[in-house]
């Protein structure tokens, strides 16, 4: 009997071995499970994303300088200064350009005009690596062509778009800038406009939070016509004016055909002579969820002539 115990005993071992397990004696407690690590309610969350910022440098007279290096820039978020972890100059990254394209009813004598334009600035500007997405808004918004090179698609697109009735503008900028946010490279949304908003389901701030969010630059291209309109919507303007500085583009006014070819022709060389300045943020518990960025130069004797835009900062949450 004691012979058969030893045995049966030995097979069990066998056994568990064999299962990667040896049963413990009756007699033994297993031990308790280990309790999981306390969480720190007072533990810094840091969200450690690369932050890329698009910088434009123009001299006195306006015109973009191509010729600075890293050390000329010092970039700071909410007043510290940030390690520099990345920086080119951008001629060479991929393009994506949103071309929003008001035909409203109040656009409706000047819109060939732009339309002319707007497909002269897709010809200077697009090379095989780069994409232009074509929107009109009016009461609503469409997109006309998905993000494509294909000049001869960006033609048809141009043609085909006809006059509305009111203005989504802000709604506009919100779509164009959720369609940007999954583009690599920089990112670029041109608005043609009155500046007037009539539609929107979208508020004027959904609008910049959108387009800050998908690191969108914003040109305001303001269409006004040479006679002068009661109904000119300056708050509107204003919000344009005030969109394309948060986001580091810039505003043109257009009174003409050669004043909108202008303002294109500005906007390309621009965008021909950007430089990136990406960084890793430094550990901070922040009491807002909205980080400010400030660019300045620094290295140049005559820098007090040069002038930086770049957007105004960039937000940790969603804005959904």
């Amino acid at each position: 009997m004691k012979i058969l115990f030893i045995v049966l005993l030995a097979v069990a071992v066998c056994h568990a071995q064999s299962s990667g397990s040896v049963p413990k004696p009756p007699w033994v407690k297993p031990a308790p499970p280990k309790a999981a690590p306390p969480e720190d309610d007072n533990a810094i969350k840091v969200d450690v994303k690369l932050v890329n910022v698009f910088v434009t440098v123009t001299d006195e007279r306006g015109a973009p300088v191509a010729n600075l290096n890293k050390d000329n820039f010092q970039l700071f978020e909410d007043g510290r200064l940030q390690k520099i972890s990345i920086f080119d100059k951008e001629s060479e990254l991929p393009l994506s350009i949103v071309l929003d394209i008001d035909t409203s009813l109040s656009t409706r004598k000047d819109l060939p005009l732009e339309l002319n334009s707007a497909r002269r600035f897709a010809h200077a500007i697009l090379r095989p690596v780069d994409g232009l997405s074509l929107y009109e808004f009016s009461e609503i918004v469409d997109q006309v062509v998905p993000f494509t090179a294909d000049l001869k698609l960006i033609d048809r697109g141009i043609q085909s778009l006809h006059p509305g009735a009111a203005t989504a503008l802000y709604d506009a900028i919100y779509l164009g800038s959720e369609a940007l946010v999954a583009r690599q490279g920089r990112k670029v949304m041109v608005v043609i406009t009155d500046g007037g908003d009539t539609a929107s389901k979208m508020d004027y701030r959904e609008a910049v939070r959108a387009a800050q969010q998908a690191e969108a630059i914003v040109y305001s291209i303001i269409v006004v016509p040479i006679e002068a309109s009661a109904g000119r919507d300056t708050g509107g303007e204003h919000a344009l004016i005030q969109l394309s500085e948060d986001t580091g583009g810039k505003y043109y006014y257009a009174t003409s055909i050669a004043q909108l070819d202008q303002a294109f022709h500005s906007i390309s060389d621009e965008l021909r002579t950007q430089y990136l300045l990406a960084y890793y943020p430094s550990q901070r518990l922040a009491d807002s969820d909205f980080r400010r960025i400030e660019v300045k130069l620094a290295g140049l004797s005559d820098s007090s002539e040069y002038k930086s835009r770049h957007r105004t900062g960039y937000y940790t949450s969603k804005l959904h």
